[in-house]
């Protein structure tokens, strides 16, 4: 794959069924207009995949209960409202859409009643004289730069990749979608965001998430408010026991939501599991999976009652599985759980149609696909990433076992180039740290495979998918046995014919960026040069810059600065004397800016051969979903640097 090819990269979105067709979300990145072009697909039971709108930007579609409209996500121009996804209706037999909301900001994805008349959403709300609306007195919107100052008072004030948060918090509406002259109504007010609405089965309340106590004081805790459709005060429906998300409630009344269990502000590494509680009665949740084995994806979406069980999306060994839960389940631990999809793979959405289940399932060799189960049958729709394998580049990734030193399993992936070798090796580290790779299409590993790279990709201590007790053995312990792993993995690798054991890189970004400075201070003799990317460096001032620091270092870390000194990658630049790029972004928040240019500066004082690499206008996620052409120069960028410091023929 070369950098040129992510625009070939087609991510297909959450399914909706519409009768027997499944409508499907399809972005690609657009390197000509630097953006990201979707529009809504039509995927047959006959495996027919056909446009269903012409958008440039249309997205979330969903099918309202009796079947005849569909909602969806539309943004049109450049600039006004309209700009920013606005909810649009139209008839599942087609016909033009219509707009129902115009929110200065825009609006999330629209969540149907079950009359299949209203909708629910969540949408910023900006303070008047702000990101573009005019004081109460005044005609025009300010520039941002001559906004008012700000008063800050809290630590969760800004979050990033959103900005910041208290003038412009995420509200409930709901708008009646039938109605062509009915306006959205606000449900809620306050500073604080709500987030994930669901409709309760009588149609008279939205279930939200809410920060706990209604945000009164900063917290890691979230509980489960229902809101009255008609207007009136939010009432706690569940006192959660930590964080919750994508709640659900069954016919029965039966409340269901992910969520995580923690004291105070210790909410790092944790698997989040299913949960329920009854609705109107005892608030009470019980926790129906083991929190030690099952690990369930929030970023897939709320659980979905189905026949006596309730699915969920389970991080295991880097998939992303489809499992049932049963609804009696008291503790279950992942072996008991029926696995349905995703086994080598992972599941990245899914929705349910009485026997049958639609899911969008992505591979080693693919970005996603349409698949279909419907009782013993599975069937893949899609064929979305036939253009990025046409080029011929795409290559499989290799599973790889090794063992640390203090005999602890280690697993992951060795994605190798064509050709006999030996190919100089690049270690590449993900971020989180409680985060996994996938058997999954993960782009810079075939870019770099494709430029002639053996990657290796490794989940040690401190990932998410292999227990809980694996992602929190590093907590206080950064920099120990993560490293014994991450190095265990690659001497496995090494053993390779086809490989250079002589010409090695370390890369990462975020945490990988974090350990590729450890590892060039306190293992540079293994190592030709370092790629270090969004990184961690000092969590001193990490603590105090980022976005997440008032909670994530002293979580991590503790609260000695001292032992935050002792875990800085930038306390032992000094040590570092291979080649050493800092790559970062100016609106990164997650990892600010000063970690890179503090690093930086102590690298060039000390005669450290160097390079500062800033990307305008980005923030954490410029790898991921950073502008398609601040990706491509990203990549051109990378290959340029490993050409100069680890060519590929040495």
């Amino acid at each position: 794959m070369r950098p040129v090819d992510l625009e070939l990269i087609a991510a297909p979105g959450r399914p909706a069924f519409a009768g027997d067709s499944i409508l499907v979300a399809l972005s690609r990145p657009d390197l000509a207009g630097d953006s990201y072009r979707s529009s809504l697909r039509r995927v047959g039971p006959n495996c027919v995949d056909t446009p269903w709108t012409h958008g440039e930007r249309d997205s979330a579609p969903a099918v309202s209960p009796d079947g005849a409209w569909v909602a969806f996500l539309r943004a049109t121009g450049t600039s006004g409202p309209l700009s920013k996804p606005q909810v649009h209706v139209m008839p599942v037999a087609g016909g033009e859409a219509r707009r129902i909301t115009e929110l200065p900001l825009g609006a999330d994805a629209p969540v149907w009643a079950p009359d299949s008349r209203r909708i629910a959403v969540t949408a910023r709300v900006p303070e008047p004289g702000r990101y573009g609306l005019a004081r109460q007195d005044e005609d025009t919107a300010p520039e941002a730069g001559a906004e008012a100052p700000r008063r800050i008072t809290r630590y969760d004030y800004r979050i990033d990749d959103v900005g910041f948060l208290r003038d412009r918090p995420k509200r409930l509406f709901v708008v009646d979608a039938l109605d062509a002259d009915a306006e959205p109504v606000e449900l809620t007010t306050g500073e604080i965001d709500v987030a994930d609405p669901a409709w309760t089965p009588d149609g008279r309340a939205v279930l939200v998430v809410a920060p706990r106590d209604w945000g009164r004081v900063e917290t890691q805790h979230d509980d489960l408010y229902e809101v009255p459709a008609d207007g009136g005060e939010p009432v706690l429906a569940v006192r959660t026991r930590g964080a919750a998300s994508h709640p659900t409630v069954a016919d029965d009344g039966t409340i269901y939501y992910l969520g995580t269990e923690f004291e105070g502000l210790a909410s790092v590494a944790r698997n989040a599991g299913l949960w329920a509680a009854r609705r109107g009665g005892d608030t009470e949740p019980r926790r129906l999976t083991d929190p030690e084995t099952v690990d369930c994806a929030e970023s897939v979406g709320e659980p979905v009652p189905h026949g006596d069980g309730v699915l969920v999306v389970v991080r295991h060994r880097g998939a992303a599985e489809l499992r049932s839960v049963p609804r009696t389940a008291d503790h279950a631990e992942l072996d008991a759980l029926p696995l349905l999809a995703g086994e080598q793979a992972a599941v990245r959405s899914y929705a349910v149609s009485g026997d049958r289940i639609a899911l969008v399932q992505a591979g080693p060799l693919d970005a996603g696909e349409v698949v279909l189960v419907s009782g013993d049958t599975t069937q893949t729709l899609t064929d979305f990433s036939a253009p990025l394998r046409d080029q011929g580049a795409l290559l499989p990734a290799q599973e790889l076992t090794a063992t640390a030193p203090d005999g602890y399993p280690v697993h992951g992936w060795l994605v190798a180039p064509e050709g006999e070798g030996p190919h100089p090796v690049l270690l590449v580290i993900h971020g989180g740290p409680f985060a996994p790779y996938e058997w999954s299409l993960f782009d810079e590993a075939q870019v770099y495979a494709s430029a002639g790279y053996a990657v290796v990709l490794g989940n040690p201590r401190g990932s998410a998918g292999y227990g809980e007790s694996h992602g929190r053995s590093v907590i206080g312990a950064l920099g120990t046995v993560d490293a014994d792993d991450l190095l265990a993995l690659l001497d496995a690798a090494l053993e390779r014919s086809d490989v250079d054991s002589e010409r090695v890189g370390v890369m990462g970004g975020s945490y990988g960026g974090f350990m590729t400075g450890w590892l060039a201070s306190h293992h540079g003799q293994r190592f030709r040069a370092a790629w270090s990317e969004r990184a961690v460096n000092a969590w001193d001032s990490f603590s105090g810059s980022s976005d997440i620091g008032w909670f994530f270092t002293e979580g991590y870390v503790g609260d000695d600065p001292a032992e935050q000194r002792r875990r800085s990658p930038l306390s032992y630049a000094a040590d570092i004397d291979i080649p050493f790029a800092v790559a970062h972004s100016e609106q990164d928040w997650r990892c600010p800016l000063e970690q890179a240019q503090r690093m930086f500066v102590a690298l060039k004082k000390n005669g450290t051969p160097t390079e500062f690499l800033l990307f305008p206008g980005e923030g954490h996620e410029l790898s991921r979903s950073g502008t398609p052409r601040h990706r491509l120069q990203r990549f051109e960028a990378i290959l340029e640097w490993w050409s100069r410091h680890l060519p590929v023929k040495d």
